[in-house]
């Protein structure tokens, strides 16, 4: 377990960010925590940026489960992730080291492509064809073949990606308290040949999810995890299933999910 007493933060570096935060890290240190250079070295992360640069710190720290991550915004940014803004950084400092914080565990999903390479993501898995053509998938559950989509392309999200991509999509917004994982099409096409079930579905922990692209010239399609792209040459298949890991994130205690997806959304 990494010294919780160490702090390392996550943001891109400018002069105007560091004059904004030269305060912050004077009362890191009035708090006795230990500001480090290393994000490994860390018991906790701090992202100061919006929900992109959380999930930036999350995956350019490897999902780490042995510390807990926290995210700041700017005064003119929003994010479902970030509890806290640069304006009132002392609340975190004061709630960690007075114990008046909670942590929550989101669930995050394992990414398998062509049953070799492993990627983790906590907002979402999308796959989108990278030509001017509709994209043809099978999809099986379990390894019963569900449905073959035609369209745009496919979404996987996970709980809290729930509120990203899949709800513009009209996908549902998810409780990150319960672990699972939903798939939401992207312009499904419907007619005689292709039939989908036309809605965003939900499934849980223990299901394993397939994804096989028909080779017809979409064999080299755009894969975002989270929110980067990866482009991988000949995509056979995508296996998705909830991982064993988790992300750990502190909250005020009177700050719940809910209340942060009515202010963002109503």
């Amino acid at each position: 377990m990494s010294n919780r007493k160490n702090i390392f933060f996550y943001y891109q570096k400018d002069d105007a960010i560091e004059e904004k935060l030269t305060p912050l890290f004077a009362l890191a240190k009035e708090n006795n925590l230990t500001i480090v250079e290393d994000i490994n070295d860390a018991g906790i992360i701090v992202s100061i940026g919006g929900d992109g640069t959380f999930l930036q710190a999350v995956r350019k720290s490897g999902f780490r489960q042995d510390c807990i991550y926290t995210g700041i915004t700017r005064s003119d940014e929003s994010g479902l992730y970030c509890d806290f803004n640069l304006e009132n950084f002392d609340e975190l400092l004061h709630s960690v080291v007075n114990a008046e914080i909670e942590v929550r565990k989101f669930p995050v999903i394992n990414v398998e492509i062509n049953g070799e390479t492993n990627f983790e993501c906590l907002n979402e898995l999308s796959i989108r064809s990278n030509i001017i053509k509709s994209i043809v998938i099978d999809v099986y559950i379990d390894e019963k073949h569900f449905e073959t989509f035609r369209g745009d392309g496919l979404i996987v999200a996970t709980p809290t990606g729930s509120t990203g991509y899949n709800k513009s999509t009209n996908g549902a917004v998810i409780d990150p308290k319960i672990p699972c994982f939903q798939v939401s099409e992207l312009a499904s096409i419907n007619n005689n040949r292709y039939r989908t079930l036309g809605s965003s579905f939900v499934l849980g922990k223990d299901r394993a999810l397939k994804l096989e692209i028909v080779q017809d010239g979409n064999n080299y399609p755009i894969i975002g995890l989270d929110n980067e792209a990866y482009s991988i040459r000949n995509v056979r298949d995508i296996t998705v299933t909830l991982h064993d890991k988790v992300v750990k994130t502190v909250k005020m205690k009177n700050n719940s999910y809910w209340d942060r997806v009515k202010r963002t959304f109503l």
